[in-house]
């Protein structure tokens, strides 16, 4: 295996050097990309020392030198990768020593084009883990049990009961797949750019479980964290759950080959997020023309969770 791992970097002079260390473990790992985003802090040259450092760490910018953010930050970094697979890390996480155990033998299978595992998490501070541990407590992000890769869509999209979550850390991909059949890698989304691109990646591409029952990867939380502020409702989350559903429901009626119930549930979730954050007139303005117009979204039941707060 030829591995690149893909690390965009904002705002983690502090932290980077430890994820960019913990990929290099690997024999596997061929290269690790640092694509530094204009970070407001010393990260520029901190990527720079560990380019010069490590041989097999490249450092790389947009050709602006701009911020384009984390998802046009990893396209950039998956057009210079160079390995037969991609894996992505965030340059506050890091890499656990079985984190390919799995892949070396999963992708001696050529109808498989991705791997999944299981993201722990570390808290780099005792402030943080104050601040944080009811929201992500010491809990294991992954999917529940082993499912056939045609089930991974279907549960990602929370249309097949409880089905756990897919990180990016956890997650690794066959290159020459993931670009043979995506025409459109990660978007330029302000929030949940990553769960749109796994939405549409388990879609396209078939996607297997490694080790679920353990981390192969840490999530590492501290104060500045993006993702705290969605998940401790800094930033409202149903705003943001509105406009991931909504580029996903304008993806799933375009795609010819999306089935029509799937398309049905994705339009009833995108609703559902956005009648939750109306006002009340405008629930019953849109409720009303729901049921003169599309009755199919009534029969699923969007009446029956829309009035909860989310």
């Amino acid at each position: 295996m030829k591995i690149s791992v893909v690390i965009p970097v904002y705002n983690a002079e502090k932290y980077v050097q430890k994820a960019v260390e913990s990929a290099l473990q690997f024999r596997e790992v061929s290269e690790v990309i640092l694509i530094e985003d204009k970070s407001p802090d010393n990260a520029l040259e901190v990527c720079r020392i560990l380019a010069e450092k490590y041989d097999k760490v490249k450092f790389i910018q947009h050709p602006d030198k701009e911020n384009h953010g984390a998802g046009p930050s990893r396209n950039l970094g998956i057009e210079n990768a160079t390995g037969d697979f991609i894996t992505f890390l965030d340059a506050d996480d890091y890499y656990l020593p079985n984190r390919f155990d799995a892949e070396k033998i999963l992708f001696q299978n050529p109808e498989v084009e991705g791997v999944y595992g299981g993201l722990g998490v570390h808290y780099y501070s005792q402030k943080a883990k104050k601040q944080y541990y009811t929201v992500f407590e010491d809990r294991l992000s992954t999917v529940y049990k082993e499912h056939h890769p045609k089930e991974v869509f279907p549960g990602l999209t929370h249309m097949r009961g409880s089905f756990g979550i897919i990180t990016l850390n956890a997650l690794t991909i066959r290159k020459s797949s993931l670009l043979s059949k995506m025409n459109i890698l990660f978007k330029p989304l302000r929030f949940h750019e990553d769960t749109e691109f796994l939405f549409r990646l388990s879609y396209y591409l078939h996607l297997y479980p490694g080790i679920l029952n353990q981390p192969i990867a840490m999530r590492g939380v501290h104060e500045d964290n993006r993702i705290t502020d969605i998940e401790t409702k800094k930033i409202k989350p149903s705003i943001t759950r509105v406009l991931l559903w909504n580029e996903v429901y304008n993806w799933a009626y375009q795609e010819k080959t999306m089935r029509e119930d799937f398309k049905i549930h994705i339009k009833r979730m995108y609703l559902s997020f956005e009648i939750a954050n109306a006002s009340f007139l405008k629930k019953m303005s849109m409720l009303t023309k729901f049921a003169l117009k599309d009755s199919k979204i009534i029969s699923k039941g969007i009446y029956n969770i829309n009035f909860r707060p989310f």
